[in-house]
């Protein structure tokens, strides 16, 4: 047998062990431990085929170039703290008009993340697989274009809006840095990081077991980080899967607040409701069965934290196909940087987390709370292949506010922003244009 068909066999064989475990903590699932299984066996077969051609060493040294040399992620601002309900610290970050464009800003925001993955933090100047890609976002005729027109367009900068970014489930604030590197300089931007999600702290109410993660909850976060980061003017609230449930929650639980300040809205791969009847891509006949098993099978894996962190990294491989499925609609198009960066940011959020907050997917509802925003500048966009929370639920959400663009995006997945970042810079600054003048026509209206 040749070297690297002994490599694809050992990975078939370190992957049909990763389906027996699953099959074993799900034993009374059944159809749903088949079903996970399926999907595994399924990203398995990827990585064997991909061990075939490619060294461990290889692999792993370019693991370590992308992380190293990659700008993605580093765009920094000024580093800001709110103090949610149960004293969790919540922390943010704000971008201000005129600073330089494309530039990480020079602060511990930086730093603290360099710490945080024990590496400098800088971005290379011929970064691997992917800084090419990142420097025409950055730098690129496109990406300028965008600048011109929204600086024409504001024109004012007194009545420009300050955008506010939530990111979603598993991700953190830097899950937005093509739209953070299209916006900067010219208008406000406020970008935070969900509690126990990236450099915010872990949720007091879930530490000591009081207080579940509900979104309703991080809707009074985020009204937190509102009151601490924008205290006055008009706001336009961006929210991608989770921050998008967020965003609702706000409005659910301060519509007054939401009439008054929020002069737009972009709901990105989110959805108002009915979690529990995603299928994620699994055969039909194992859905309900999924969804009974895995808050249990989470909360179990949740409280064996250390050894299942040492069995990710165990099997990064396994999870990368995993998370490139569940991520992009065309994972095979995506810049390898890129994919490498979805990777980190869902690799640093720890299994107990991941457990913590899934039941509250299964009990979101805030369809009727999606009306608060159907008079003010609306953008609605999904990609038509996410699987997380499938474009249905983008157009659910568009029918509660006839007056919003709705664009879902042909073979697109879950991470839109990254997948798609001059179409969805594109979307979000026509919002921002809108709402800016929306602003100033109700700021005439009280003169």
């Amino acid at each position: 047998m040749s070297d690297s068909q002994d490599v694809a066999a050992k990975a078939v064989e370190t992957a049909a062990d990763s389906v027996n475990n699953w099959a074993r903590a799900g034993r009374h699932a059944g159809i749903a431990s088949a079903a996970i299984g399926v999907i595994a066996a399924g990203a398995a077969a990827g990585v064997a085929i991909e061990r075939m051609t490619v060294g461990r060493g290889m692999r792993r040294r370019a693991r370590l170039a992308l992380d190293a040399q990659g700008p993605y992620g580093t765009l920094r601002g000024t580093p800001g703290a709110a103090v949610a309900e149960d004293g969790t610290k919540l922390y943010y970050e704000v971008d201000e008009p005129g600073e330089a464009p494309g530039k990480p800003a020079a602060n511990g925001g930086k730093n603290a993340r360099a710490a945080k993955n024990g590496k400098s933090g800088k971005g290379g100047k011929d970064g691997a697989g992917g800084t090419d890609t990142a420097r025409s976002a950055l730098d690129g005729q496109a990406t300028q274009g965008v600048r011109k027109r929204l600086l024409a367009a504001l024109g004012r900068r007194a009545v420009a809006p300050t955008v506010v970014f939530s990111h979603g489930y598993c991700l953190s604030q830097d899950s937005w840095h093509f739209q953070r590197a299209a916006l900067r300089g010219i208008v406000r931007t406020v970008h935070w990081d969900q509690r126990s999600h990236g450099r915010s702290a872990r949720g007091h109410g879930q530490i000591d077991g009081t207080d579940p993660v509900t979104i309703d909850l991080l809707g009074r976060d985020l009204k937190a980080v509102l009151d601490a980061a924008v205290p006055e003017g008009p706001i336009v609230l961006v929210g991608h899967s989770m921050g998008g449930m967020t965003v609702m929650a706000l409005a659910d639980q301060f519509p007054e607040y939401v009439a008054e300040r929020v002069v737009g809205v972009a709901l990105i791969g989110t959805s108002a409701g009915k979690l529990s009847e995603v299928a994620f891509g699994l055969p039909s006949m194992g859905v309900k069965a999924f969804h009974a098993v895995a808050p249990g099978l989470l909360k179990a894996l949740g409280s064996q934290s250390d050894i299942v962190e040492r069995g990710r990294r165990a099997t990064a491989d396994l999870f990368a196909g995993l998370i490139k499925r569940y991520s992009f609609g065309t994972p095979e198009d995506v810049d390898s940087g890129i994919a490498r960066f979805a990777e980190r940011l869902i690799e640093a959020t720890p299994i107990d987390v991941v457990a913590e907050f899934y039941p509250a997917f299964a009990v979101h509802d805030k369809a009727e709370a999606v009306a608060a925003f159907d008079a003010k500048p609306a953008l609605v966009l999904a990609g038509e292949k996410d699987l997380i929370t499938p474009a249905d639920h983008s157009r659910t959400i568009a029918d509660l506010l006839p007056h919003a663009d709705l664009l879902c995006v042909p073979g697109a997945g879950h991470l839109v922003m990254l997948e798609r970042p001059e179409l969805v810079n594109d979307q979000l600054v026509s919002l921002v244009e809108r709402a800016g003048a929306a602003a100033r026509g109700s700021r005439s209206a009280r003169a």
